[in-house]
């Protein structure tokens, strides 16, 4: 029997926080690694104690929700919150970042990101990743059917 890579071992791992978001408009997971060790995960949702978009809807501005934290940002926050080092890791996220967390992901040290989906790949973001010799790559899933999935509200 053939194991799955590594990629697909944590990419997996981005698709199953994505199980945890509380947006209803994308459900993204990511998954920060360093030397093939977890060291940080997040998925969009709320800030903590706030109202959750899938129980008060989304608050969208500018075709944007501004309710939710990204699973990036989320993850590196994690990192920041209990003193982690982000320099020299690699992120997987089930979704091409945005242009906000690509600056956070640079400026956090991320030497790559592999994403799974291609999501409104901002060419400003792809600019601002060469520049800084972050490496960027869209690798294979294992197609987990994450929205198919019967969700547990309690």
């Amino acid at each position: 029997m053939e194991r799955i890579s590594w990629d697909q071992y944590f990419m997996a791992q981005s698709q199953l926080l994505a199980l945890r978001s509380t947006c209803t408009r994308l459900e993204v997971g990511a998954t920060i690694v360093r030397d093939k060790r977890i060291i940080a995960g997040g998925y969009n949702g709320s800030i903590a104690g706030g109202d959750h978009c899938i129980d008060s809807g989304c608050y969208v501005i500018d075709n944007h929700c501004v309710r939710t934290v990204h699973a990036e940002m989320n993850a590196l926050l994690q990192c920041a919150k209990f003193g982690v080092q982000t320099g020299g890791a690699e992120l997987y996220v089930t979704h091409f970042p945005c242009l906000q967390c690509c600056k956070a992901i640079i400026q956090a040290g991320i030497k790559a990101v592999y994403y799974a989906a291609d999501y409104k790949n901002h060419p400003y973001a792809i600019e601002l990743f060469k520049m800084a010799n972050v490496q960027v790559e869209q690798v294979e899933s294992l197609g987990l059917q994450i929205g198919s999935l019967n969700r547990d509200k309690a």
